[in-house]
């Protein structure tokens, strides 16, 4: 018996030393990460950019096993674990945490690829087109929509203009939740007049934007009935939010709702032509233009700028921060911008950002869709290569002649004597110009939220009430 426990003691104590022996293996197996990321430059003679807070007290285990002979698939095996990417110009890698709604170029293809092989037609195409909106109002906890509160709208005193109007408008889109923007008509309305809703991007100083104004102002001299807005956490909303609170999750969803919200006021404005109902946003706001157009079938026209990719999803929680994305097995901005099928849409696009691709890639994909409808002509493109990221001069005459065409718009309004587009008349106004609530907030509402968690709260409590529309 005794001598049966030593042989048992005896293994054990050789299982204990063949543990200890690994574990000491493993931990000679680690590596710092910014040693190893040094080896890599050396061996695949590359560049590597770093914030050193990015790569501080980080190790990569078994570093060596997961080299591979190309400098792609060894930063892959390497910094995929630890949720850093690595997105690459030229021979320049800069690392960066994880963002998961920004793809590659190639990966994004693939997955458009992939949702262009679902359909074939009309109808195997609209299965699909109403399952991602069910879907997307569920993931916005929209489905069913809650119930509108019962209380008139702030308008300011008019402002006259040369050949427009312009008034500044709040609406509670919850209780005490309101959001902001400015109502441009023309001067004199004869009839039924087109609307065009137009949510503002993540541009500096945003509705109170120079090129917002002038967008909405000329379209105002056209003949439309205008209105710019502000994103949740910008402009007035910040008298109940703070900035930092646009980049969050449910903002995703207040956009949603103010938006949808905003068209039922403007739809029961005098002389509003509920069949003429267009809507144009550039950036940020081209990713609501895509959204809205895709949940909202009053929309009749339609023109994201700067915004429409295959491989971006928006760099803000406001844009990606609730799982529409995911819907169906997975869906991305081309799919929702094809749900729009086949009525009249304009991307713009330009060569120095995301959207640089659209003209070989998306757009294509959006003509296929939009040809199933023997509709292929009724989207366009126009692509700039050699601009940037904005809604500047060239972006907006683009969209001033798109909806003058699809909404019967007056486009000799606003052109000079040679047919060029004259925005001389459209007058920049200074911010305080554009408030509703006073310089001060002094005029906000006494129900009026104050901070993001009460109106968390209120959007549970309003959700959990929903009445079906």
């Amino acid at each position: 018996m005794i001598k049966r426990l030593h042989i048992i003691l005896c293994l054990m104590l050789v299982s204990s030393a063949r543990l200890f022996a690994q574990v000491s293996a493993d931990d000679s197996l680690k590596e710092p990460l910014k040693q190893v990321l040094t080896e890599i430059e050396a061996r695949f003679h590359v560049q590597i950019k770093y914030d050193e807070s990015l790569v501080k007290d980080k190790v990569v285990t078994f570093a060596k096993w997961r080299f591979r002979p190309d400098a792609d698939k060894t930063l892959n095996n390497i910094l995929t674990p630890l949720d850093i990417s690595f997105p690459k110009t030229g021979n320049i890698y800069k690392l960066r945490k994880f963002d998961y709604p920004r793809w590659t170029v190639e990966d994004g293809k693939q997955q458009l690829d992939y949702l262009s092989s679902l359909y074939n037609d009309v109808p195997s195409f609209e299965k699909r087109k109403k399952a991602i909106r069910e879907c997307i109002y569920s993931a916005l906890r929209l489905s069913p929509l809650p119930a509108k509160p019962n209380s008139k709208p702030f308008i300011t005193n008019q402002r006259q203009m040369d050949g427009y109007t312009i008034e500044n408008v709040a609406i509670e889109t919850l209780p005490g939740l309101y959001v902001c923007g400015s109502l441009y008509q023309p001067a004199k309305v004869k009839g039924k007049i087109p609307v065009i809703i137009a949510p503002n991007g993540h541009f500096q100083a945003g509705r109170y934007n120079k090129d917002q104004q002038k967008l909405c102002a000329t379209l105002a001299r056209m003949g439309a009935m205008a209105f710019s807005y502000d994103l949740f956490g910008w402009g007035e909303s910040m008298l109940q939010f703070k900035f930092e609170d646009h980049n969050r999750s449910l903002a995703m969803a207040i956009q949603a709702l103010n938006g949808l919200r905003l068209i039922d006021f403007l739809l029961t404005q005098k002389g509003a032509d509920a069949s003429r109902l267009g809507i144009t946003g550039a950036s940020g706001g081209g990713s609501q233009t895509m959204l809205l157009s895709a949940l909202d079938d009053r929309i009749k026209v339609s023109a994201p700028v700067v915004m429409l990719s295959c491989y971006f999803y928006g760099g803000s929680l406001s844009e990606s921060g609730m799982p529409i994305h995911l819907c169906e097995g997975g869906t991305n901005n081309p799919e929702l911008a094809a749900m729009f099928a086949p009525k009249p849409q304009l991307v713009v696009s330009d060569g120095k950002d995301w959207t640089e691709h659209v003209p070989e890639i998306e757009f294509p994909y959006l003509q296929k869709v939009y040809s199933y409808y023997g509709k292929k002509d009724a989207v366009k493109n126009v692509h700039l290569p050699t601009e940037g990221h904005d809604y500047g001069i060239s972006k907006r005459k683009a969209v001033y002649e798109f909806m003058a065409h699809n909404l019967g718009l007056d486009i000799k309004q606003v052109q000079d004597a040679n047919g060029i587009i004259d925005e001389t008349k459209s007058v920049i106004e200074k911010e305080q110009a554009l408030y509703v609530f006073g310089d001060k907030g002094e005029h906000l509402p006494a129900n009026a939220i104050h901070g993001f968690e009460q109106m968390v709260k209120v959007f549970d409590k309003a959700v959990a009430k929903t009445i079906r529309i």
